[in-house]
């Protein structure tokens, strides 16, 4: 079924549309918790939590892009649950991904950076739609999808040395770049 008639679906209130959105996206939904959490039950309970977050969602919101709708939802979900679970045991490839960030992000703790956190964001799209395509995509697989080396290696044909040199080289630029935006603000 097209995304179209899948949201129709959720406009009329049928529970047809969860069954829709669990057959056309339920992997891709898995794929983006399964990257930030490790646990599989904690994935599955992210994937049924994002379908009950669609159903809350539409209406009022008409989603552009179904996908990128779905996986926001499923990001966020996921991410609150590793919060959750970070007292308990760590999933070491997020903590690594996250660690691997923190040198260009701050972390946005106080009311007066709630702002500054939205230039942020603005920034880092303009940087990414600079960058060449392969550099674009390898970048938001890692940060956003949080897929491993690994994966992104075997995903763009390119050895796990030269991934981890790509992502590293952006980061710097990414570093470089928010430094210079901060100083035009």
């Amino acid at each position: 079924m097209e995304d179209q008639g899948i949201v129709q679906l959720y406009l009329q209130r049928s529970q047809q549309a969860i069954a829709e959105t669990k057959n056309k996206y339920g992997a891709y939904c898995k794929m983006i918790a399964r990257n930030i959490l490790s646990n599989y039950a904690d994935v599955e309970e992210c994937e049924n939590d994002t379908y009950l977050a669609a159903w809350h969602a539409i209406p009022p919101n008409l989603p552009r892009k179904f996908s990128i709708f779905l996986g926001r939802i499923t990001r966020n979900i996921a991410l609150d649950k590793h919060g959750y679970n970070t007292a308990k045991k760590r999933n070491r490839e997020f903590e690594v991904i996250l660690t691997e960030l923190e040198g260009c992000l701050a972390s946005p703790n106080t009311v007066e950076t709630e702002y500054e956190a939205g230039e942020t964001a603005s920034a880092i799209n303009q940087f990414l739609y600079a960058l060449d395509e392969q550099a674009r995509n390898v970048f938001i697989r890692r940060y956003w999808h949080s897929d491993s080396i690994e994966n992104l290696a075997m995903r763009f044909n390119m050895s796990s040395s030269k991934v981890k040199s790509l992502l590293f080289r952006t980061r710097n630029k990414l570093r470089v770049f928010l430094d210079k935006e901060e100083g035009h603000v």
